[in-house]
């Protein structure tokens, strides 16, 4: 076993004198250690609960014969953090929560590893060092929050609260409106309702074979999702024992997949940032053209919030991610020779999967699109490519052009949304906020749910080198590569340029003169960092552009 370099033998003694103080049996000590890494803190909604599935991992690694060793893994709730400074370390716990688990296993040489998280950075930070560890690991999510009800019988949701906001901006929701919201919108523990970042990564979790089936959908309060939990630590002794490792999975067929299902799910943009990391430290390289090319071919089968009113405990009751795996199939869409951490290949896994609701997961001949829900855009203001998710954009502003209404921070556009600056036909640019410049890149939810809450959301777009939550709507486009301040052209724009966007046919243009351009180009000073010291500093120096998935370098 790995783990017998701190186990066995005389030159180990010191090594188990140490296990023994924390209480270990000779017995115990004689079986695989298996670290258990729960995300588990009092923070974060999703993570609430996160200490009774440890519990119950925990259980199930001691049925099958194993020894779980369990330590802890960082997490940020994104929506708490969202609107203030707090949003600059969301994104960059990715790389220490990766860093740190990668430090605590090879540091204590554990024989496997069952994580345990929830949330948006979590989810691809743990992903990332399972990679990068490379021994036998499974993964089990705390699973969904269940939709708010609001008191006239609607459900309701994360992305509505955030948009009430706007909506009492805009004269069209009084203070008791807002708070009947606050009080509703998430009843339960879990990763919020919707097809938000963190669902979408525990989706895609499950499709890219390290979890085990209703990983990304099962409720956080139902029971099953601490049966799901025991099977799993019971299923990290077989992958031990057979010495599958996550690299034998995630593979570059895997990525194929899991980018097909995204679209096919309605996935949330920030998975165009992590799904390459996390390749990335497979040794694979995942660009933004190939999400295109996916796109192309993969139908849109998922109109969960915020494109639609549908939430995660439908889709599980539809049949899960699996059940939108098994439409995919039939269209030849996947590659089902795959192995997974169920022992199992893709195909075997799919072999019951059953579409129980056609309505929430529409058949592969019944689409909502013909194209995935994600789409890349090419032009002079992004020449490395930007990201919107397109199936949550009016049909009426796939096709757009207008001014430019141009900020340099999120907090100075938010002020001009509120203030009612911001009118129909405009294309709202917020530049330097960027994984360099912001540093961090930054979550823009307050100022896209503010233009949708003012009823904006289909007369104006929203252009950022920042990016967006999985619960942002509307032709909001993200991840603009390179970013303002790498010299990037969105730096350039103007207070009145006109843009012009045009989703189908990928292209986002900046339709002003190249010579004018040069011109600006000539005269452009990046600004001064905006944070100088601390871990953002040493961020901001090492970050990749958002089109690599922000890798550091």
């Amino acid at each position: 076993m790995r783990s017998d370099v701190v186990k066995k033998g005389v030159p180990a003694a010191p090594n188990r004198s140490l296990l023994y103080a924390l209480g270990y049996t000779k017995e115990e000590l004689e079986r695989p250690l298996i670290g258990v890494v729960c995300s588990y803190n009092e923070i974060v909604p999703g993570h609430m609960s996160l200490d009774k599935i440890a519990q119950a991992v925990k259980a199930g690694i001691r049925a099958a014969g194993g020894t779980p060793v369990e330590f802890p893994a960082i997490a940020v709730c994104d929506g708490i953090a969202m609107g203030h400074v707090g949003m600059k370390y969301s994104l960059v716990t990715r790389d220490l929560i990766a860093d740190s688990t990668e430090a605590m296993a090879m540091a204590h040489q554990f024989d496997g590893l069952v994580m345990i998280p929830n949330c948006d950075k979590n989810v691809p930070g743990l992903l990332m060092a399972a990679a990068r560890v490379n021994i036998p690991t499974i993964f089990v999510s705390g699973g969904p929050m269940m939709a708010g009800t609001l008191n006239n019988g609607r459900r309701t949701c994360l992305s509505h609260m955030f948009e009430a906001v706007g909506a009492y901006y805009a004269g069209k929701l009084d203070e008791a409106g807002v708070e009947e919201y606050e009080q509703n919108a998430c009843p339960t523990c879990g990763s919020c309702s919707g097809m938000y970042t963190a669902n979408s990564m525990n989706c895609l979790t499950e499709a890219i074979g390290m979890g085990l089936p209703g990983n990304g959908t099962i409720p956080a309060v139902y029971s099953a999702r601490l049966r799901l939990a025991k099977h799993a630590g019971m299923q990290i002794m077989e992958l031990v024992e057979k010495n599958i490792r996550p690299r034998d999975i995630m593979t570059q067929a895997a990525f194929h997949n899991a980018e097909t299902i995204d679209m096919a799910l309605g996935c949330s943009t920030n998975t165009m940032l992590h799904l390459p990391a996390i390749a990335h430290e497979c040794g694979i390289e995942l660009s933004f053209d190939m999400a295109n090319e996916i796109s192309e071919k993969t139908p849109n089968l998922c109109h969960l919030a915020p494109a639609g009113d549908t939430y995660m405990e439908d889709l599980d009751r539809a049949g899960g991610v699996y059940a939108v795996m098994a439409e995919l199939a039939k269209a030849g869409l996947l590659d089902t020779s795959l192995m997974t951490c169920t022992g199992k290949t893709v195909a075997e896994n799919l072999a019951g999967a059953v579409n129980r609701n056609p309505e929430i997961i529409r058949p592969i001949d019944n689409p909502y699109s013909k194209t995935g829900g994600i789409a890349v855009l090419k032009g002079n203001l992004a020449p490395n490519g930007c990201v919107v998710k397109q199936s949550a954009v009016a049909p009426e502003m796939m096709v757009h052009q207008g001014p430019a209404r141009v900020f340099n921070s999120e907090d100075e556009a938010i002020e001009a949304i509120y203030a009612g600056k911001i009118v129909a036909g405009d294309v709202v640019v917020i530049r330097y906020e960027g994984p360099k410049g912001g540093p961090g890149m930054r979550e823009m939810l307050n100022p896209t749910s503010a233009i949708a809450g003012m009823g904006l959301d289909k007369d104006v777009a929203l252009i950022t080198d920042g990016r967006f939550s999985g619960a942002t709507r509307g032709a909001s486009i993200g991840h603009v590569s390179p970013e303002a301040a790498s010299g990037g052209p969105i730096g350039l724009v103007e207070e009145g340029d006109l843009i012009a966007i045009d989703i189908p046919n990928h292209s986002i243009t900046l339709n002003v003169d190249e010579a004018v351009l040069a011109d600006r180009r000539a005269r452009w000073v990046c600004p001064e960092p905006k944070i100088k010291t601390g871990y953002l500093a040493r961020y901001a120096k090492l970050v990749s552009s958002a089109d690599k998935g922000a890798i550091l370098e």
